[in-house]
Order: structure tokens, then sequence, then C-alpha cells
């Protein structure tokens, strides 16, 4: 039993801390389990919770230290890399603390949220709160269905017995396969933001000197910014969600549209600009947004952004 017991904790700490490896099915044999012995389902529910929310904790440590950092290099090693901060800012800020509890059982979410949290200065009393419902939540519903499809999951384990080193091969190809699928789709959408159309901040620079009047659409969120925050000169923000109901009416007709965010690989800058593109608008991405703006040393201003759901949580 307690061999059982630490693989569960081993399992559910990696996969909460990002390493690709599924939990789910080690919950699913522990409820199983529990059906002949009840209180190694009572003590893998303790354990499981218990390393969700140490990863967890790690995570939200780091967004406190790092910042947006340590979002940014999610987002990069992401599958969908793109929008990624901007919906689980959008989710906070729509959600609050809650969004927590419902994070495990939201692809993606689930690693984004805690270093969110941390970023965003949640309470660490809060932030503890909220992540150990939300993992015992998620391991309760994973144990739960162990136990209600116990029979087929004791099916399938003497399936695979039978099968003896057939099993082990058949496994690790479907492993195999999985991560070749996640890596292609990853692939496959950097080659699609890779063939827009960018303009370098030199560029878009000499254009503003040489008196071009270009429309600089701000598509970075800003729903959990305080405070002063910096922009390219003259920018319009305006969020990914809100552009394909925005009103064009006041935009010049035949003036360029130059899109910036402070995602990796521009990517909601593009999606942004592929958007405006399809009404019409000629629609450039601003290389490196607004970073390698400021990091080349142009100018900026600032402007004041309302108090968010978060502000005011810092422990």
């Amino acid at each position: 039993m307690p061999h059982d017991l630490l693989t569960v904790f081993v399992v559910t700490f990696l996969s909460a801390i990002g390493v690709p490896v599924p939990a789910l099915p080690v919950l699913l044999l522990a409820g199983a389990a529990a059906a002949t012995d009840a209180l190694l389902g009572v003590e893998a529910l303790g354990v499981a919770t218990l390393a969700s929310v140490m990863a967890s904790a790690v995570w939200y440590a780091s967004g406190r230290r790092l910042g947006r950092r340590v979002l940014t290099l999610l987002c990069w090693i992401s599958i969908s890399p793109d929008t990624c901060i901007r919906k689980n800012e959008l989710s906070f800020s729509r959600r609050g603390a809650l969004t927590l509890v419902v994070a495990n059982f939201v692809p993606g979410l689930s690693i984004l949220a805690p270093p969110l949290a941390g970023a965003m200065g949640m309470r660490a009393g809060q932030f503890l709160l909220f992540s150990a419902l939300g993992a015992l939540l998620w391991v309760l519903a994973g144990l739960a269905a162990g136990f209600v499809f116990q029979a087929q999951i004791r099916w399938l384990l003497d399936a695979l017995s039978e099968l003896g080193g057939v099993a082990v091969v058949v496994v690790v190809a479907l492993l195999a396969i999985y991560v070749a699928w996640r890596w292609h789709q990853r692939r496959s959408a950097a080659r699609e933001l890779a063939r827009f159309e960018r303009i370098e901040s030199a560029a878009l620079a000499a254009l503003m000197a040489q008196g071009g009047r270009p429309v600089i659409v701000d598509v970075r969120s800003l729903a959990l910014r305080t405070g002063p925050t910096s922009r390219v000169p003259g920018a319009l923000h305006i969020d990914l969600a809100a552009l394909e109901g925005a009103s064009l009416a006041d935009w010049p007709d035949g003036v360029e549209v130059i899109t910036y965010c402070d995602c990796p690989n521009d990517a909601t800058a593009v999606k942004a600009a592929q958007l405006l593109a399809k009404r019409g608008r000629k629609a450039r991405v601003l290389a490196g947004g607004l970073e390698t703006w400021t990091g080349a040393g142009y100018p900026i201003e600032t402007f004041e952004v309302l108090e968010s759901p978060l502000v005011g949580q810092a422990a």
C-alpha cells in the first residue's frame, strides 16, 4: 500500500508541475482499488490532493518572484502559445480566485493559473485555499470515476496482463504517437504565425517620423494590469475579443494598421491582423511587440489602467 500511495503522489505531482505524465490513469486505478479497500481510497485522496497543491505552490511562488516572465516561458513551451496568457487573464478577470477551483479540469489552465495568481499578487492564504479546493474536487472526480468503472478497469488490466511484453510496446507506441501529434500541432501553429508579414521597430519608427499615420492597435490583455502602463505613442487599445465587432468607421480608408502584443511569436497580434485583413484592412504585425520597441529605445507613452479584481490581494 505505501508503494501504491507513493506512485499516486509522484505521478500527480509530476503531472501538476507540467511534466507530460498523465495523472488520471493512476487516479482511476486507485479509485478501482478503493472498491475493495476504502482506506486506500481515502489515503489516495489526501496524497494526490497534497501533491497537486504542492506543485501548484511551486508555480505560484515562481509567479510571485518572476512575474510575467514565467508566464511567457510557459506559453512559449505550450502547444498553443498564441493567446494562453490572455485567455487565463480573462478567466481571472471574470471569475477571480474561483478560476483556481476549475483550473485542473481545463487543459492548459491548470499549469498557467498558479503562476498567474502569483504574478498578479493574490494572497498566499487565498491561493492555497482555492487551489486545495480545486485539487480536492479534481482528485475526487478521478477516484470516483475509477470506482464507478472498476469492472471495466479490471478487465483492461487483465487483458494487458495476458498480452505481457506486447502490452508495454503498445503503451509506448501510443505515447509516442501522442507526443508526435502534439509536436506536429505546435510546429503547424508556429509556421502559421511565422508566415504573417511583420514590420520591424526601426521601419515603423521611420514611417512615423516621415509623417506616415498608420493605425497602431495594442491588443495586449489589460485585464489584470493596474497603474501606469506603457504603449506605442498613439496606439489604440482594443482587446482581441472585442476587435471583431469594433467599429472601424473612424479609421481612414486605405491606412495601414499595425498590431502588437506581448505574447510569444506575436501570436495574438497575428490573430488581430488576420481578423482586420478579413475586414478589408491592410495589416502588419510589429515584430517583437512592445518589448522590442522599447528595447530599441523608441519613445513610449503611458496611460492608467483601472483597478483589477486581484489588486489589494498581495500578501
